[in-house]
């Protein structure tokens, strides 16, 4: 099957770029087209059972949230474009396979070829590439399941995404209780600490509370706390979408299901995972143990709680994001940058004082004045070091000290802010209450 590989005379691509163009800055609309290509030419591999393998750039395996969020700005072009339609359609396919294969993996190979991360991990399936288990490896595609299914009508995915959050849900109903009910393990003798989970891979020690036990964080660094609370409202939006697909798809007790573990998640979240901080009030904590220990941080990589609007149905006005919001972006969170060329949000994951384009284009997005959302723009395009691209993360005194040259990631997060300046972005699709297909 051949996949389109180029957006640059797509009628609302062309609208996007002379909207942007307007706006006295073409290097806009040129990094737009730049990025939304580069992952349909250079990271789309097409298989032959119809589906569509996805690397993440310079790696050469399928992470199962890149590969939806590298994704999520075409939803914007899908309507009248059946070639883009297909390909959203065949990644998805992928990445049910990838789940029902190994719900607790997080990337995959394109073939059983064996090759992986560290070949001396636990995990010995030849298709898995890293087993590091994330709840918002599987909480991404069934937001990009739902929202393809709002963005097109289309349902011939459904029956797929119905029978892979089965196996979603038995996994978060099981973390749930991960001291008792959990035969997950992950060690790895090289590399980092975060590389690895104490206690024997088991992570360090946790109450039940309702919410889901993650292993690891969206940046595949290993969690502090096992409960990484901007993941469980994710996987709470996840579950709302997921209810959505299986009343469509004629299975009420699924919906029943995916309702329930939602509420539970957001009650284990709203009883366990706040904070009193003493500078902005009650906050959300990044992660928790419910047994008192809490981390006060953010992460660059979503879902994070800065991208909360974004990928958990939380509104941008709610009193708690906002506070938190302003937690985030204030020197009060460790991972917060100030430097003579930008600010914004880091990593653990990456060198002391270096932001993310990912982070920074998320704060323009959950933001609701529109010459914030521009000013985000302004940064990106400024903070490429003249590659046109966007990179993991850059120093924020010197962008051309940056980490990852090839991103696939940061370039679809460009792009949904590009789109979304332009006013032809995906905001529509964010919330799961908002008008079904």
């Amino acid at each position: 099957m051949q996949f389109p590989t180029s957006v640059g005379d797509h009628p609302l691509i062309e609208r996007a770029v002379r909207h942007l163009d307007a706006l006295g800055d073409p290097r806009y609309g040129r990094t737009l087209v730049r990025c939304l290509d580069d992952t349909l030419a250079r990271t789309i591999r097409p298989m032959p059972d119809g589906s569509a393998f996805v690397v993440t750039g310079d790696i050469p395996a399928m992470w199962l949230r890149d590969s939806s969020t590298q994704l999520m700005p075409y939803l914007a072009l899908l309507r009248d474009d059946p070639g883009l339609q297909d390909l959203v359609a065949a990644v998805l396919q992928r990445q049910f396979e990838q789940i029902r294969r190994d719900p607790y993996a997080n990337a995959f190979n394109p073939e059983p070829s064996g090759r992986a991360h560290d070949t001396e991990d636990l995990c010995e399936d030849p298709w898995v590439w890293e087993e590091k288990y994330e709840v918002d490896s599987l909480a991404f595609p069934l937001l990009l399941a739902h929202r393809f299914w709002r963005a097109t009508g289309r349902t011939d995915h459904l029956d797929g995404a119905v029978r892979t959050a089965r196996a979603v849900l038995t996994v978060w109903r099981t973390e749930q209780d991960h001291e008792h009910l959990s035969s997950y393990r992950f060690t790895r003798s090289a590399g980092p600490a975060s590389d690895t989970l104490p206690h024997g891979g088991r992570g360090t020690p946790v109450a039940r509370t309702g919410m889901t036990w993650s292993g690891f964080r969206p940046s595949d660094d290993a969690c502090a706390y096992g409960y990484n609370v901007p993941a469980n409202l994710c996987a709470a939006a996840a579950l709302d979408g997921t209810a959505e697909m299986a009343r469509h798809a004629g299975d009420p007790e699924l919906a029943e299901d995916a309702d329930a573990l939602a509420a539970e998640l957001r009650e284990g979240v709203a009883r366990h995972g706040t904070v009193d901080h003493p500078d902005h009030g009650t906050i959300y904590a990044y992660e928790v143990d419910g047994l008192g220990g809490a981390l006060l941080m953010d992460d660059a990589n979503m879902p994070s709680l800065l991208s909360l609007p974004l990928v958990a149905n939380v509104s941008t006005t709610d009193p708690l994001y906002r506070a938190t919001r302003e937690f985030v972006l204030s020197p009060a969170n460790p991972t917060w940058y100030r430097g003579s060329v930008a600010e914004g949000v880091g990593s653990p994951h990456t060198p002391a004082e270096h932001i993310w384009p990912i982070a920074v284009a998320v704060q323009g997005l959950t933001s609701d004045d529109d010459a914030a959302r521009l000013a985000a723009l302004r940064t990106l395009v400024d903070t490429d070091a003249g590659t046109g691209a966007m990179h993991e993360s850059f120093h924020k005194d010197d962008p051309t000290r940056f980490t990852r040259p090839w991103f696939s990631w940061a370039n679809a997060m460009y792009a949904e802010l590009a789109l979304d300046v332009a006013g032809l972005g995906t905001r529509p699709l964010w919330s799961g209450s908002s008008a079904k297909p």
